[in-house]
């Protein structure tokens, strides 16, 4: 009977080892979740920090490679390298300048695209597996063969600033050839935009004149500079609408087609094939390296080094183009491809001596006013298509979501995770050059 009763009594008593475990279990849970919240946070903030730290490296290295570059490019056109003071000694190998540009970028392009792909990119073998695109690919690598050394020419007849902001106005070329090979049609905004570059070249070649206060390095027949800057711009127009063409043959599906082409693969190959015909070229056709042996035992060793710098930050400024294009916000395009060019030219007049008058000054302002508007309303037009929200679309660093926050309340776009093909488009319709000039 007793043992009945405490059998009872026993059986009452609560569980206290079940609890104890239950309590255990409980807490081990609040603390694992506790612990994933701050690895969470620690993570996000540590994935904010590496957005940051590369954004600000992307936007310095493109800064200081272009800046740099265009300073380079304007000292080898007008410099007098003469050792002696009562004698002048312009180089004039744009040739050699181009043969040097290709070679850099052929190097930088390959390691690119080959940690793109994560494995070696060979050019050769993508053109055999692509052979139906090797056409274009020749066509657009002659007329950049062509433009590019009759652009140089051009810097014998006219100021460096002209030449930099007729080069920034590549719209205008595009829409013309685009018109006529391609019969494309444009909207408004593009032929508003064209008017007002056209007005602010006008504006900035027929004012006065710009004025050095050094002796210049151009025979003042602007006339004929600006008429090789025309052709160079043509030639610039029908390579960028080829490569527009081109984006849109390879970003459709088709069996043949085993490895998509990236930005980095057409920087490459159009070099390659750049460096080829104009190699060729000079070494068949012209005297231009013993030109350039000749100038450098007379004059120095100093324009080879100019030469080697210019060609290596220009393919160094255009990987930096690519991965900040990639990693971030298709506003960054607005950003590089309008306030670099508008540095370069406050550079060139601050370093060079140039003297703009007033209405000069007004043409420079329509036509980057211009150039911003083309721009802008391309933003929108991709937004438009991608149609992804801000927050979500890319772990930016506060000070730059809040930036594209500002942009999206005053031309209500947003900023979206742009793939490859809107990469390439962004950059050919902004006038960035794939193959660097």
């Amino acid at each position: 009977m007793k043992l009945e009763k405490d059998l009872s009594f026993g059986a009452n008593i609560p569980p206290m080892k079940s609890d104890l475990h239950e309590n255990l279990r409980a807490r081990k849970i609040s603390k694992r979740k506790d612990d994933g919240l701050k690895a969470t946070v620690v993570q996000h903030n540590s994935r904010q920090s590496s957005s940051t730290l590369l954004l600000v490296i992307c936007c310095a290295g493109i800064y200081c490679s272009f800046l740099t570059w265009s300073f380079l490019q304007e000292k080898i056109s007008t410099k007098n390298y003469s050792l002696k003071i009562d004698s002048t000694a312009f180089f004039r190998g744009t040739l050699v300048i181009n043969i040097v540009q290709s070679f850099f970028a052929i190097v930088f392009g390959l390691v690119y695209t080959s940690i793109k792909i994560q494995k070696v990119f060979n050019p050769l073998a993508f053109l055999s597996q692509n052979a139906d695109l090797i056409s274009k690919f020749l066509l657009i690598a002659i007329s950049q063969s062509i433009s590019s050394p009759i652009a140089y020419l051009s810097l014998g007849h006219v100021d460096y600033v002209l030449y930099l902001l007729a080069k920034s106005c590549k719209l205008i070329p595009v829409m013309i050839v685009h018109r006529i090979l391609y019969k494309s049609k444009f909207p408004l905004y593009k032929y508003l935009a064209a008017l007002i570059i056209t007005l602010g070249v006008f504006s900035f070649t027929f004012g006065r004149g710009s004025k050095k206060a050094a002796k210049a390095s151009n025979d003042g027949q602007t006339i004929v500079g600006l008429f090789e800057l025309i052709v160079s711009l043509l030639l610039d127009g029908y390579t960028n609408s080829t490569q527009d063409q081109l984006f849109k043959i390879t970003s459709s599906k088709s069996k043949i087609r085993t490895e998509k082409m990236t930005a980095g693969h057409l920087m490459t190959i159009l070099n390659m094939l750049t460096f080829v015909l104009t190699l060729g070229y000079s070494v068949f056709f012209t005297n231009q390296w013993k030109d350039l042996r000749d100038f450098i035992s007379t004059n120095g060793p100093e324009v080879l080094f100019d030469i080697t710098g210019f060609g290596l930050l220009g393919a160094l400024g255009q990987i930096f183009i690519f991965v900040t294009l990639e990693n971030f916000s298709s506003v960054v395009l607005v950003t590089v491809t309008v306030t670099r060019k508008m540095l370069s030219m406050c550079l060139s007049v601050i370093l060079f001596g140039h003297t703009l008058e007033m209405n000069q000054w007004l043409g420079l302002i329509l036509v980057f006013s211009g150039i911003s508007l083309e721009t802008v309303f391309k933003l929108k037009k991709v937004a438009r298509r991608t149609r992804v929200n801000i927050d979500e679309s890319y772990d930016l660093p506060p000070f730059y979501r809040n930036s594209t926050r500002f942009f999206s309340f005053f031309f209500n776009f947003r900023t979206p995770r742009i793939d490859t093909t809107t990469i390439i488009e962004l950059l050919i319709g902004s006038g960035v050059n794939l193959h660097v000039n």
